[in-house]
């Protein structure tokens, strides 16, 4: 587990702030109770990855702007993903993740 404050912003408002969480494949997986859970809303999408398992979204509401399925979780990750179980991921592409 890597140690260091992390941060996820929209608009320079914290979603999620830690100083523990899992990296993987270059994403940082927060745990459930760092994330502020009055900005998310599940959706129907679910993914499929090989070796995590299955995946559910969630949208943001921040403020007045709504980002589709900007973020990710494994409610029953495989075995070798099991240390991610229920933690939350955000696209970076929607939601400034940092650490520092």
């Amino acid at each position: 587990m890597p140690s260091g404050h992390v941060e996820a912003k929209v608009d320079g408002i914290i979603i999620a702030s830690s100083d523990t969480y899992e990296l993987v494949e270059g994403n940082v997986y927060f745990p459930p109770s760092s994330v502020k859970s009055e900005y998310l809303t599940k959706t129907d999408l679910h993914t499929h990855c090989p070796w995590k398992g299955d995946a559910s979204y969630y949208s943001l509401k921040v403020g007045d702007k709504e980002l589709a399925n900007a973020a990710w979780y494994y409610p029953e990750p495989f075995e070798k993903a099991a240390h991610i179980k229920h933690h939350v991921a955000f696209y970076k592409t929607k939601v400034d993740v940092s650490s520092g």
